[in-house]
């Protein structure tokens, strides 16, 4: 039982600086963005625009909340709160002191939970009655079966590589050598895959302003909005943090593993105050007729390393 308690006392901490890190993700974009782009910004508010993450969210939660009347209310109303539950579930496979759950099988979690964030992105366009976020709910079904499954097949490369499905498989795997450095193609491939997931810049095509005016999330207002939004910056940490335990070590008793986790947070909006948004059909494009066949090769590869490895080991204790 006492276990049980500070496992779950530890994943509420875990939340918890999660949720404050999404605040500051969020400054930080503000001031990458105001940099890049040559202009100033809500980023000076105070001591260095500290508060200003603070005073967005007292704003938007104490704003009046609109709801369309032609909408499926309960549905409407869920669906953020959907959004945020799974954005902050899928922390759970985080290794702890104290685990909640043992997840030996951390990354099948995080393949469950990922495959039903699109749900709440779709019911949240169709509940809202309204053609724009309707479309915005369609793309992200589209765009997520066109790149969830080469993003599965390198998953599942680096799995059949570490033999197993846990994340601390991932760290004594790397203690001489970062998977980096031996799969540079499978990384580009699982980032922009990542963007594609968080609906980034240049894949955020369930939201796109220009044509579906923000899409799937149009008919949302203050709180509704906001949870939305702390749902993609979770998601956006999240990433950022798994990227980081598969290609670059994954040691998380060391500081260089969170400043990894801040540089690459600090890539997502790098990569959006540079490149516009591709055309629809393009990541479709890249999805089937380029990742794919490198996710695919990559797997037959590590598959036959791993045999020839076990092989070598099992010669070698039969020669002891």
């Amino acid at each position: 039982m006492f276990n049980y308690m500070m496992g779950l006392i530890c994943y509420v901490v875990l939340v918890i600086f999660v949720l404050v890190g999404v605040a500051f993700l969020t400054l930080l974009e503000r001031k990458v963005l105001g940099y890049i782009q040559i202009r100033k910004g809500p980023n000076k508010v105070g001591m260095m625009g500290i508060p200003q993450p603070f005073a967005d969210a007292i704003k938007l939660f104490c704003s009046e909340q609109t709801y369309p009347m032609m909408s499926n209310y309960l549905m409407y109303f869920f669906c953020p709160l959907v959004s945020l539950f799974l954005s902050l579930l899928v922390w759970l496979i985080y290794p702890l002191g104290y685990e909640l759950v043992s997840f030996d099988l951390a990354l099948l979690f995080f393949f469950c939970c990922t495959s039903m964030g699109v749900y709440s992105m779709m019911l949240a366009g169709w509940s809202s009655n309204s053609n724009y976020a309707l479309l915005g709910g369609l793309r992200a079904v589209a765009q997520t079966i066109s790149y969830e499954v080469s993003m599965a097949l390198i998953l599942l490369s680096f799995i059949i590589l570490v033999g197993g499905f846990g994340i601390n498989l991932f760290f004594v795997h790397q203690l001489y050598v970062w998977f980096f450095f031996v799969s540079i193609p499978l990384f580009f491939c699982w980032f922009s895959s990542c963007l594609a997931e968080t609906n980034r810049t240049p894949f955020d095509f369930s939201e796109g302003e220009s044509e579906l005016v923000s899409g799937f999330n149009v008919e949302y207002s203050s709180g509704g909005f906001a949870l939305i939004f702390m749902a993609e910056y979770s998601s956006i940490l999240f990433m950022s943090m798994l990227t980081v335990l598969i290609f670059f070590g994954g040691d998380l008793f060391s500081l260089l593993f969170y400043f990894m986790l801040v540089f690459m947070s600090f890539v997502f909006i790098w990569i959006r105050g540079t490149l516009p948004r591709f055309r629809y059909d393009k990541l479709m494009y890249l999805a089937w007729s380029i990742y794919l066949p490198v996710s695919l090769n990559y797997l037959v590869f590590f598959c036959c390393f791993s045999f020839w490895m076990n092989n070598m080991i099992y010669w070698d204790i039969l020669g002891n």
